[in-house]
């Protein structure tokens, strides 16, 4: 039997069905964010130490290519969803292929890393795009609880995203970097179970393809699988011969022309695709948005590259003298979102016909998240001095942050679902996750600056860039409410 979407009010005034996605985003995003508080400190560690010893700018280049692949392959795996498997099993398989991709990380070869790095892009691309998509489903056009069950939603994000660094990150730091991959696994399978159990409070969210699938495009899929796994292959077989330093610099380099690519040509097919009138004034709109999202996301994504080795090279990593690990930062973001994020639901439902509009908090988002970069730049200066600063400085940094992002994160996820003509709607959510691989990918790359430039100045132009991004974007927030047809 379906949900109820205008009825069913089990899950905390919400539909049941939230709660099964809630959960097996929340392992999911332990897998994620456990990888990311680890990943570029487990490139640079020290042989010796059992890392891989690499220079920080072909570190950078390689977390900047797998956090970006992580959402770049949401679009194909919108489309996989819409046309061939359905959100549903979309989502259990993608789980199920993350599960994988993170055993291979544990094991001693380099070509098996690489590999699972490429299994966890393409498991990632299959669940997070769909999931999401699902969480929209359980809400009937017009239902004024979605944005709020996305915030809903967003907490489950972000208890992964916190008890990920501060187990993953203690047992790779501090233990073994290949017992913490494996623990990942187990988390991941965790999530798989929940999900099996308990999918039958969807409904019919997701348990069918939008078109029925053919041969061509089952044969595109396998043709596409095969690429994704033959990359990461043939960068291990790179590396074993001594060639890593250019091959992760050339296909760093040919990876931004195919974001590019991608990003352009994504919308040129959505606007031929779409019928004249309102459908396109929305793509219009989605790709305002998108680029404001993936301007954010540049910034905010740091915390992984630059931000992760401020903290573990610049930074005192110890209170009332006890140490802890530099990764454990990671889940400041998360103990301020699951503070806030209830207060920031309850406040949109609050200020009804006076709540911002969607363009005006992502607005908000640019801004602080600038402020969180420009209140960096007085300690920076001191850690260029050779000081190690005070870690209130990354607590007041990730508390702007976390502002911003709740204003824009959950909100976009929201919009796609509303902006989304229906035989699109996973593509159209693909689309807001290839904003944020652009923002992923630039992220990582800027590790690169980290050592070739004072930290000061980094920091700076990156918080200018932010403000003068989100006085941009102000300006054009009327202009974007009338393309969405908001006339107040």
């Amino acid at each position: 039997m379906a949900t109820q979407p205008l009825t069913d009010t089990s899950f905390f005034g919400h539909p049941r069905g939230l709660s099964t996605l809630f959960f097996t985003e929340m392992w999911e995003r332990f897998s994620y964010y456990g990888m990311r508080a680890i990943l570029i400190l487990y490139l640079t560690a020290q042989l010796a130490n059992g890392g891989l010893g690499m220079d920080k700018p072909t570190a950078g280049a390689i977390y900047g290519i797998f956090t970006a692949s992580v959402y770049l392959l949401s679009l194909p795996g919108g489309w996989v969803a819409d046309r061939i498997l359905g959100q549903r099993k979309a989502v259990l398989y993608g789980g199920i292929i993350i599960a994988l991709g993170n055993a291979l990380l544990a094991a001693p070869m380099l070509w098996t890393f690489y590999l699972g790095l490429g299994l966890i892009c393409v498991g990632t691309g299959l669940l997070k795009t769909n999931a999401s998509t699902m969480v929209g489903s359980l809400y009937a056009p017009g239902d004024n609880r979605r944005d709020a069950g996305f915030s809903i939603y967003y907490m489950g994000i972000n208890v992964g995203a916190f008890l990920a660094p501060l187990a993953i990150g203690y047992v790779g730091q501090t233990i073994n970097w290949r017992l913490a991959f494996l623990l990942v696994t187990a988390g991941m399978t965790a999530g798989l179970i929940q999900y099996v159990m308990t999918q039958r409070h969807l409904g019919e969210a997701g348990l069918r393809p939008a078109s029925p699938p053919g041969a061509p495009q089952k044969r595109q899929l396998m043709m596409g699988l095969a690429g994704v796994v033959g990359l990461p292959l043939m960068l291990g077989v790179l590396q074993t011969m001594g060639l890593t330093a250019f091959s992760v610099t050339a296909i760093a380099d040919g990876f931004t022309v195919l974001m590019a690519v991608c990003f352009v040509g994504i919308f040129v097919v959505l606007f031929g695709a779409c019928r004249p009138g309102q459908e396109r004034k929305n793509i219009a709109v989605i790709l305002c948005l998108s680029i404001a999202s993936a301007v954010f996301w540049s910034l905010f994504e740091q915390a992984g590259s630059t931000l992760n080795l401020f903290a573990d090279e610049k930074t005192r990593n110890e209170v009332l003298g006890m140490a802890y690990p530099s990764s454990w930062f990671q889940s400041v973001n998360s103990i301020w979102l699951l503070a806030l994020a209830p207060l920031f639901s309850l406040l949109w439902i609050k200020l009804g016909p006076r709540e911002p509009s969607v363009p005006a908090k992502f607005a908000m988002g640019l801004l602080f998240v600038g402020l969180g970069f420009l209140i960096l730049v007085p300690p920076a200066a001191s850690a260029d001095a050779g000081m190690k600063v005070s870690p209130m400085w990354l607590v007041i940094t990730y508390l702007l942050h976390t502002i911003g992002e709740l204003c824009l994160s959950p909100v976009g996820l929201s919009a796609m679902t509303k902006l989304a003509p229906a035989r699109l709607a996973g593509v159209i959510m693909g689309v807001f996750f290839l904003s944020i691989s652009t923002g992923n990918y630039v992220g990582g790359r800027l590790a690169g600056f980290y050592e070739s430039m004072k930290l000061e100045q980094l920091f700076l132009y990156v918080a200018l860039f932010a403000i003068a991004a989100a006085v941009v974007l102000g300006v054009f927030v009327k202009p974007l409410r009338r393309l969405m047809g908001e006339t107040k």
